[in-house]
């Protein structure tokens, strides 16, 4: 991924066909070696090819792929348990403030 995201950053600074140079370069900036295969074959596979063509088309795949499939059956069954989980909520709290009141006076005090 980050060899993609370095070959995005040189298309973004004006340069339209970044050679292994200008990424190697990108990515030492930050720190980065560079492997020298992964980045010719990034060079190699977007050579002449639209950033902006391939960003649409990969779109278009994500937005056909299914995401979060079990997500209407499981919303009723958290909407009924957030309004359970509420009261529990303010009973641990209520009972956090008892503890801390109970360590607060223990029959004697530090600097007594």
């Amino acid at each position: 991924m980050r060899y993609v995201a370095a070959y995005l950053l040189a298309v973004l600074g004006g340069n339209e066909s970044p050679s292994n140079a200008d990424i190697e370069k990108i990515l030492s900036s930050v720190g980065i070696e560079a492997d020298s295969a992964r980045v010719t074959k990034i060079v190699n596979e977007l050579k002449g090819k639209s950033i902006e063509e391939l960003i649409a088309s990969g779109r278009e795949k994500l937005s056909s792929m299914p995401a979060g499939g079990g997500a209407p059956s499981g919303a009723p069954a958290a909407a009924g348990g957030g309004a359970a989980a509420a009261p529990a909520a303010e009973k641990k709290e209520e009972k956090k403030e008892e503890s801390e009141s109970e360590d607060d006076d223990m029959g004697f005090g530090l600097f007594e």
